[in-house]
């Protein structure tokens, strides 16, 4: 598992590199003049041409490059422009609250996911089949943003059940520790920060979760129907074992393997696609972070967050590849 990850890890740097030269390129050809952002209003043409020379935009753009990517290497994401602070600080504020939400919606996700696939495949040739599979393909038609919508409506608005902005109720203090709040709150005892936050979080992360569990549950289902027509399932019935221990120790293994590669791309997906879920229900990750970035030209902010997107799907995708040599016997082999 150790070497995949190594491995992985390997082949995902030259990925990086490209994806971050694209990224750097894109932004630099907008219309967009970060010297001149940098400075105040009244500043005249000579102070900002000494800006610009200072942040190295009169030099050609490999060059540019040459120098950001080395400043990143050493941890320097730059400053940002319109909020004067260090990009590393931004992002070390945002990062943990977004990653706490994916976890928190890959979670229900996965847990529909794989109890709606059993119940899907054990719907099958059943009279309640049809209505089972209109119900996930009604669920896959919903986007994410409009089940946040929906929640809000009905838990937040009519029946006042749960709070549906921000991390934290007012008056509570925040515990600061990896900035991970209910991992802080548990760690330091302050059981009504852990509780609020734990609130907070229900229903961002069910509007994602809801939103990516029925992909999971139709290839479950489909998994496993493929799989009990291998022979090993027939010689398992022939040896006198239950269906139960049938569908639990031996199908379930092995369609688990399609399944945990869905997960491991949804849980991509779902990490990006946390920005509108972030907005909608004002939550302070890194999708906000983005989009207050983009509307005032932020450049900074902008190539960091997208650079930190990238490094965490390639982490997960590695992640689920050493996975898969831990379930799948036959890649261990190898």
């Amino acid at each position: 598992m150790i070497a995949t990850l190594l491995k992985r890890q390997a082949t995902a740097l030259p990925i990086l590199l490209i994806v971050s030269a694209l990224l750097f390129t894109a932004l630099r050809l907008l219309p967009v003049d970060p010297a001149a952002m940098s400075m105040p209003p009244n500043a005249t043409k000579a102070e900002v041409e000494a800006a610009r020379v200072a942040m190295g935009l009169d030099r050609p753009l490999p060059e540019q490059y040459a120098i950001w990517i080395g400043q990143v290497a050493h941890g320097d994401l730059g400053r940002s422009i319109h909020v004067r602070r260090p990009v590393s600080t931004l992002l070390a504020d945002t990062l943990p609250a977004t990653i706490e939400l994916a976890v928190a919606a890959m979670l229900i996700a996965g847990s529909l996911g794989l109890s709606g696939g059993l119940i899907l495949f054990a719907l099958r040739d059943n009279k309640a089949e049809p209505l089972a599979e209109t119900a996930t393909t009604l669920m896959m038609s919903v986007p994410e943003f409009l089940w946040a919508l929906l929640f809000i409506f009905v838990f937040g608005v009519a029946l006042q059940a749960l709070p549906f902005t921000g991390r934290l109720d007012p008056g509570i203090s925040r515990p600061v520790l990896t900035g991970f709040l209910l991992f802080d709150a548990a760690w330091l005892g302050q059981w009504k920060a852990f509780a609020s936050a734990l609130l907070h979080l229900v229903l961002p992360a069910a509007a994602l979760g809801i939103a990516f569990a029925p992909p999971i549950m139709r290839v479950l289902r489909a998994s496993l129907i493929d799989i009990y027509h291998e022979d090993y399932i027939r010689q398992a019935r022939l040896r006198g074992l239950s269906e139960t221990r049938i569908l639990l120790f031996h199908a379930l293994q092995n369609a688990g393997l399609p399944t945990l590669t869905l997960m491991g791309v949804q849980f991509g997906i779902l990490f990006g696609g946390s920005l509108l879920i972030e907005v909608i229900y004002a939550y302070p990750g890194m999708g906000n972070l983005m989009v207050d970035a983009v509307r005032n030209a932020d450049l900074p902010i902008i190539q960091a967050v997208g650079l930190t997107y990238c490094i965490v799907v390639l982490t997960i995708n590695a992640v689920v590849d050493a996975l898969y040599h831990v379930i799948n016997p036959r890649l261990r082999a190898r």
